[in-house]
């Protein structure tokens, strides 16, 4: 589809839908579907046959994918739910940054 605005270890807060409120750390990124498995958060449960590599069998809880428009990154300076921006750095690099408190997101 497009560009995503978040990255693999982001800290995200779902803004809507049943997870609405949720944080969490995004665990993947779909950029070609525009969606993200976030750690708890769109949480379903699969039934699994034994197999050599899940012997036991039994009932699983995953993580499903949420798309990344209902998701909003938490700045870690301020703590808030932010949109990004971009900047480019001294050396050339661009960055994302907090549009609340213009503080660099990217480590």
């Amino acid at each position: 589809m497009g560009k995503v605005h978040i990255k693999k270890g982001d800290t995200v807060v779902v803004i809507s839908g049943k997870d609405k409120g949720k944080k969490g750390k995004v665990l993947r990124v779909f950029p070609k579907e525009s969606r993200a498995i976030v750690e708890g958060v769109n949480m379903a449960t699969k039934h699994k046959k034994p197999s050599p590599k899940f012997p036991q069998g039994g009932i699983i809880h995953q993580e499903l994918p949420v798309y990344t428009s209902k998701l909003m990154i938490v700045c870690s300076k301020c703590g808030k739910p932010t949109r990004v921006g971009h900047t480019f750095l001294e050396d050339g690099t661009k960055v994302r940054v907090c549009k609340k408190c213009n503080e660099v997101i990217d480590k």
